[in-house]
């Protein structure tokens, strides 16, 4: 069997996804397994569409729970103390401007199974994310995008506030 592959997660996205998995296995099961019996007491399950419905649910949230037991078992952890602040690295909070809208934006890079656009996190294997990894202050990382050519100089880098 091929060796699973090694996912970068912060210490908060660590923590996150343990608290999830936590709550998947203590509070969402017993949910369901209410659910699936409060809709077997209705009677036929043949044409039972609340039970199938919980069925397809509770299939769902143990899909789930493998994944992220797979994903914790096969984590590599970023700790706060591992997080440069001389050029951007994962866990590093960047400040950046976009030379073409002369905007300034910030990004936090992570891990793939942490990106999310819309909190600013972005994964290090992004066109973004991998083009400011290993970059100082000062330097302009340059990403070819579908929109065209991207440039964004480095203002700062730091450590998230709570990683």
């Amino acid at each position: 069997m091929a060796e699973a592959k090694k996912v970068t997660l912060t210490y908060s996205g660590l923590k996150e996804r343990e608290s999830e998995l936590e709550y998947l296995k203590v509070e969402k099961r017993k949910e369901i397994a209410q659910k699936i019996k409060e809709a077997r007491e209705q009677g036929d399950l043949s044409e039972n569409a609340e039970y199938d419905a919980a069925k397809d649910e509770q299939r769902d949230i143990e899909a789930r729970i493998v994944e992220l037991e797979s994903l914790l078992k096969n984590a590599e952890v970023v700790t706060e103390d591992e997080i440069e602040t001389d050029k951007v690295s994962i866990g590093s909070k960047v400040r950046v401007l976009d030379k073409t809208d002369k905007e300034e934006m910030t990004f936090t890079i992570v891990g793939s199974s942490e990106a999310n656009s819309l909190q600013g996190k972005i994964s290090n294997e992004s066109l973004v994310g991998a083009a400011l990894i290993g970059k100082k202050v000062g330097k302009t990382a340059k990403v070819e995008t579908p929109a065209g050519l991207m440039e964004y100089k480095i203002l700062e880098i730091s450590r998230p506030e709570a990683i």
